[in-house]
């Protein structure tokens, strides 16, 4: 008798190029149950796991089925759909050029031309697919769609706005609708798309898609991070409240936050919290830019945190943090670096002055007088900052629930810290 693999290899020995291509390209027959679409009327559909799991992949086969108009996914083809990401570049290297993006899903003759400079992809039977960013929600004020494809919404700068004018578009064809495939995170546009009664919600952990990841992914991550608060979120992809004993709250960010500065800030500064060594192992380099009103109310305008860049990398970029936001100063963490941190500034330009502080107390205790400050309602958040308040938000007594370093939340300390907590001369005063 054969056995299952010989069988299998006769039966694909069996079929034509064009049914072998079929197969290949079939997303039902390798989909798993939580990539096809739910049952239901629903308007929204949420697809979130972990990193890795597989929702880019989803979200790409969703829309290419739509653009064919195929059953179960689709009754009609689909003329016009939205595709959004954190950023324009996010929505190109993730949703179209990506290892699972939509160029990568279709065959020769079913792909679509894609067109950078007009950032849209038209499809051979007239559908059309535009790009859009987060950053900028105007964008989709006057186009119009039958559905939207929406990446990372827990990372959206401007959420609430954007979510808001892509509802206004999707306004073409019997059954608008929209899929959302994003690693949870509780904020509060996602929290309400869950309780609302029109969404559908599927879910996958990490481990679901481990056939697909790098070998060496489970040993030096899945092991390392598996039931750890980061873990949960990343990994399994739950919905991680905050953390009981941090300093600061989900709902109190929210309450603080801003679209837009003030047109005119007093003061403004850039601040690095420089990482101890460069490479790929090394912590990431906060750069956070915030700035001060006539009133003392603090803005953080901007975290500007890079991972894994050299000495050089982050140095140019607070300098040109500098230049962008015509701050008064660089405020630069000299504990790791000492005059190593200011001699690559100089180097660099040595018009930029540079204010050296040093931790002479521990990370918890630096932050808790400017904790205190968003208690009091003093500082204010322009835009989403995903990341920047996962930090604040997970950091408590001990630390990191990960055991990492809080680099973003540090140089927001010693930002906040240089504007609100010390005597300084009257500053100049300028519009941004």
């Amino acid at each position: 008798m054969d056995s299952s693999k010989d069988l299998q290899a006769n039966f694909l020995a069996s079929l034509t190029p064009n049914e072998l291509r079929r197969l290949v390209y079939d997303w039902e027959l390798w989909a798993r149950p939580d990539q096809l679409p739910p049952d239901g009327d629903w308007i929204s559909w949420l697809v979130l796991g972990g990193r890795g799991a597989g929702k880019t992949r989803t979200g790409a086969e969703w829309v290419k089925a739509l653009v064919q108009g195929r059953p179960p996914f689709a009754s009609q083809p689909y003329g016009r759909i939205a595709l959004i990401g954190e950023t324009l570049q996010d929505a190109r290297d993730v949703m179209v050029e990506g290892v699972s993006g939509l160029l990568a899903i279709h065959d020769k003759q079913d792909r679509p031309n894609w067109q950078p400079s007009r950032r849209r992809l038209e499809w051979p039977n007239g559908g059309v697919a535009q790009i859009f960013s987060a950053e900028d929600p105007e964008s989709l004020r006057g186009p119009q769609f039958g559905a939207a494809w929406g990446d990372e919404l827990a990372k959206w700068r401007h959420a609430e706005a954007t979510w808001d004018m892509l509802q206004f578009g999707l306004r073409l064809g019997q059954k608008p609708r929209q899929i959302v495939t994003t690693t949870p995170k509780p904020t509060p546009l996602l929290k309400r798309l869950m309780a609302d009664p029109t969404s559908a919600i599927s879910h996958a952990p990490t481990r679901a898609n481990l056939a697909n990841l790098a070998p060496g992914f489970l040993d030096t991550i899945v092991r390392r991070y598996e039931g750890s608060r980061l873990g949960r979120q990343e990994l399994d992809g739950e919905l991680i409240e905050d953390r009981a004993d941090a300093l600061w709250k989900r709902d109190q960010l929210d309450r603080l936050r801003v679209d837009d500065p003030p047109a005119t800030l007093s003061r403004i500064v850039v601040a690095i919290d420089p990482p101890a060594t460069s490479g790929k192992s090394a912590d990431a380099c906060g750069l956070v830019v915030a700035g001060l009103d006539g009133d003392g109310l603090c803005f953080i305008l901007r975290d500007s945190t890079l991972n894994s860049a050299s000495p050089t990398a982050w140095a140019n970029k607070a300098i040109a943090l500098y230049h962008r936001f015509e701050a008064d100063c660089v405020v630069a963490e000299v504990n790791q670096g000492g005059e190593m941190v200011t001699t690559i500034l100089g180097n660099i330009d040595a018009s930029v002055p540079v204010r050296s502080v040093r931790a002479t107390r521990g990370k918890y205790l630096r932050a808790e007088p400017v904790s205190a400050l968003y208690e009091q309602g003093r500082v204010r958040h322009v835009g989403n900052m995903a990341e920047l308040e996962d930090e604040m938000c997970d950091f408590g007594l001990d630390g990191l629930t990960s055991g990492k370093s809080p680099d973003r939340l540090d140089a927001m300390v010693w930002a906040v810290t240089h504007l609100c907590l010390a005597d300084r001369s009257q500053p100049k005063v300028r519009a941004i």
